[in-house]
Formats: structure tokens, sequence, C-alpha cells
């Protein structure tokens, strides 16, 4: 395997049909962290959008027929090639978003996961032989890709979440046009860099970066599109939900979330309090599946409130590209003002600050803890999507499964507890889609990872992944007598 230069990584051209393209508007991506412009990338609007959708459109019938044992080497190699320019991905990574170098390295390592994953999962059997009601039919059912897929990505996750759409829609045997979030493209065009070189033919994977509104209404109202998979915000996704509906388009959604996470007086603090860092404060709280209502039984509430707080002071806030940082910045200015109006909301309304809540300069804002937080506070009732802990005081489990049901997201839960059967009975109850019971990291390629309620439909990852980019055709032999 021969390995690319660094620089040949940092690509800052779209790629359309096997193209890397420039264009003469463009627009600056800066480092969270110190405000370089890092790169400068093109600005696509609806004309490279539709070539890059015809682009697809001509290189399916040929990715489609290739044997499943042809795309799985591609995918392998891609795999491969991720792993050995891992080092140079996870910088470009945390200089774009601005995560702590550790976290992006893991990020590369989950992407590549799910490479592999559906590489394996590309040779499952598929389709099934049905009992026929008579001797004289054979009923069966195949499954065949799509078509052409459009994949909207976030910032937060700018290669594991490209990673998660490419690999299972690749497999299947659709083409993609994928639109990665402005503020972060350059990790979504190093990786179709690295699919290039595995093998990707001309075509099967486009990237196109630019205006949101713009690229997003080609992608939804060109009928060439036969599925749409986003993740993002909720009132985006029903913005795309809406336009989709025009083309009869399949779509897949992993929208918002407001996870419940839940320590009940018997549980193990220890793993409680390493679960609430974990699940909290990992990607400087920008996750979906984030704890964002921290709910404490009262027996525990005390201890477990200056615990949590004693870890969040040996937290390190700064610059994810330098040692011993832990917490990197905000991804701008707007997420740092809404993190700081959920607190200054909840001060007004009765709230108290354990620890944290320091005015830093820049991007960064310091980890928080606030206690005393109830549920008619925004912090409670609407996702942050940044480091401040709520912790809210419960005093038996149907007082906190009513409380933790109480929004209309539905993604990921957590719960410790040491009582099996609770353990069973809390995980049936809570009203989401994932549930992590004393743990607080759930994703990996092997599982489905996806919501209910407001939080979307659909699912990435597991032994069903592939099924959303799969059309199933029934097939009824007939006059077998």
């Amino acid at each position: 395997m021969t390995l690319l230069p660094d620089n040949a990584l940092r690509e800052s051209r779209c790629l359309i049909d096997g193209e890397w393209i420039t264009e003469r508007s463009s627009f600056p991506v800066t480092n969270p962290a110190t405000g370089e412009v890092i790169a400068t990338v093109p600005r696509l609007g609806a004309e490279h959008t539709r070539m890059a959708i015809e682009a697809a459109h001509r290189a399916g019938p040929g990715w489609a027929a290739m044997p499943a044992a042809q795309r799985a080497n591609v995918l392998k190699r891609w795999h491969a090639l991720i792993l050995a320019h891992a080092e140079p991905l996870a910088q470009i990574l945390t200089e774009e978003m601005g995560k702590p170098l550790s976290e992006a390295r893991a990020e590369i390592l989950c992407g590549a996961g799910y490479v592999e994953w559906f590489a394996e999962e590309c040779r499952r059997p598929v389709g099934e032989v049905l009992a026929s009601p008579d001797a004289t039919r054979q009923l069966s059912t195949v499954r065949l890709p799509v078509g052409v897929v459009a994949a909207i990505t976030p910032w937060n996750f700018p290669h594991a979440m490209l990673a998660r759409k490419l690999a299972p829609a690749l497999a299947a045997g659709c083409t993609v046009v994928a639109k990665p979030a402005e503020l972060t493209p350059l990790s979504a065009l190093a990786l179709a860099r690295l699919a290039q070189e595995a093998g990707v033919p001309p075509g099967v994977l486009n990237i196109v970066v630019g205006d949101p509104v713009t690229i997003g209404s080609e992608l939804t109202a060109n009928p060439l599109v036969r599925k749409l998979t986003f993740t993002g915000s909720t009132a985006v996704g029903k913005l795309l939900i809406r336009q989709c509906a025009e083309t009869v388009k399949r779509v897949s959604m992993e929208l918002g979330g407001n996870a419940p996470f839940i320590v009940f007086d018997d549980a193990d603090l220890d793993a409680a309090v390493a679960g609430a860092m974990a699940s909290k404060f990992r990607n400087a709280g920008q996750t979906c599946v984030c704890a964002n209502r921290l709910f404490v039984q009262a027996g525990i509430y005390e201890t477990f409130t200056q615990r949590l707080a004693a870890a969040v002071r040996d937290l390190r806030v700064g610059d994810g590209s330098q040692p011993g940082t832990t917490v990197g910045p905000l991804i701008d200015e707007r997420a740092v003002a809404k993190a700081q109006h959920h607190v200054d909301d909840a001060l007004a309304r009765g709230a108290t600050v354990v620890e944290g809540n320091a005015h830093l300069p820049g991007n960064f804002f310091a980890p928080t803890v606030l206690r005393d937080v109830t549920m008619n506070m925004l912090v409670a009732r609407q996702e942050t999507f940044g480091p401040v802990a709520p912790l809210i005081r419960f005093t038996d489990e149907a007082d906190v499964i009513a409380q933790a049901n109480a929004t209309e997201a539905g993604l990921a839960g957590y719960f410790f507890t040491r009582d099996i059967a609770r353990a069973h009975r809390v995980a049936r109850r809570l009203e989401v889609g994932m549930v992590g019971i004393n743990t607080g990291i759930i994703s990996t390629e092997v599982a489905p990872f996806g919501g209910i309620k407001q939080s979307g439909y659909g699912r990435e990852g597991g032994s069903g992944g592939m099924a959303d980019y799969q059309d199933v055709k029934y097939c009824c032999l007939g006059n077998l007598s």
C-alpha cells in the first residue's frame, strides 16, 4: 500500500464524476480554537449539484452490477487506507472542528469501523424464499440498491457521520452525492480522496460543498435522487422531509436529542460519574446522544453533585491540538451564546453553579455543573449542545421515567443501577431508540443507531444497516406444474 503525502489529504476542491473541481466563488474554513483560516473551498450551487447527481446516476448501473465481492474489496482497501492515514486525518479533523486530538483519533477509528463492517456485510446473503400457497408457484424476494443517495452530514463528527452513511450505501450498490457541513468540509474531502485511491469508480462518490439551502433544494427536488439520509437538527430534518415528499424519496433522519442520564441510589457512583463525564463532556458536549438532563435520586444527590464537580475541575480546556487538552472549543460564537443563554436562564430560575460558568475568550466555554435544576428551565427542555451538566433531583422510579419521557426527542438515554430487574424495566420504559445501561458510551458499528419520536427514523450500523439503502422486490414464478 502506498501512503499519500499529508498534503494530498488536505484537499480543498470538490469531487464530481471523478474530477476535483474549483469554483470562482469560495468561502473560508476556520479553526474554531484559533480563528485561523485553514483552507478555502468552492461555494458550489444548484448547477454543480445537478452535475454531481447526473454523474451518480450514470455510474449507478455499473456499480450496482459489480459483484458484491468486488465492491467489498474496494471497501476493504478504503478501510486499510483510512487506518494507514489515521494520524493526518485526525489532525485535519481537529483543525477544522476543534475537538482534542485524542478524540479525533477515536473518531477516525470509528469511521473506519463502519467501512470495515459494511465491507463484510456486502457479501452477506440477502432476500428470501417464501412459503408458496400452492405448488404451481415459487415466491421469493431480492434486495436491490435504491439508486442515487443524497447524504447530508453535520459538523460535529465530520468523518464518522459521513463514513457511517457512505459505507452502507456503497456496499448496497448505491451511488452517492454527499454534502458535508460547510463548517467542516475538509474531513469529508480527505475521506473521498482515500475512497478514490481505493478504487471507487468515477461518479460513484461525489462531494459538493457550498450553500446548504441551494444544494439541499436541488438534492431534494431532483427526481434522480431516490434516497436522502440526513443527520442534523430536527427543524432542518422536518424541512427536508417536506421537500422530499414531492418526489416521494426514501428518507432516513437522525435528528436532535435530549438524552436523560439517570443515576439511581443503588448505582455504582464511580461508574456513574465516569459515565456522566464521558457522555456529557466528550466533544465539548456537542453530540446528539450527549447526556442533556442528568437526573439523580434524592438520597445520593449531594454526593454525586460534589463528585461530578470534582471530576469537572480536572478537565483542561484548550486548543485540541495541544497535549493535555481534554475539552476543545465550541464550533462557533453562536454555540457559545446558546450555552451561556441556557446557563443564564437556569440561574434566573433558581439553579446554582457548582462548577464552571467562567467566561473564556473566543469559542471556548468552561465546563459547567448546575444544581437544583428544574424541568421548566431551557437547559432541561432544549438540547444545549455544549459542556453544561444540569442536575435534576428525583424521588422514585415512576417520577424519573415520567420526567425523562417528557420530551419530543427520543434518541438516546442512559441510567445507572445495580438492580437487574430495574435495568430491564427501565430500559423498556424509556422512550428512546438507544439505551446505555451502566455506561455513557454506546455507539458502535455492530449495533443499530437511531431514534424514535421527533429524533427521526431509520437505523445506521448493525446487521440491518444496508436495508435503508435497498428496495425489496417480490418475484412470483408461476406455472411450475
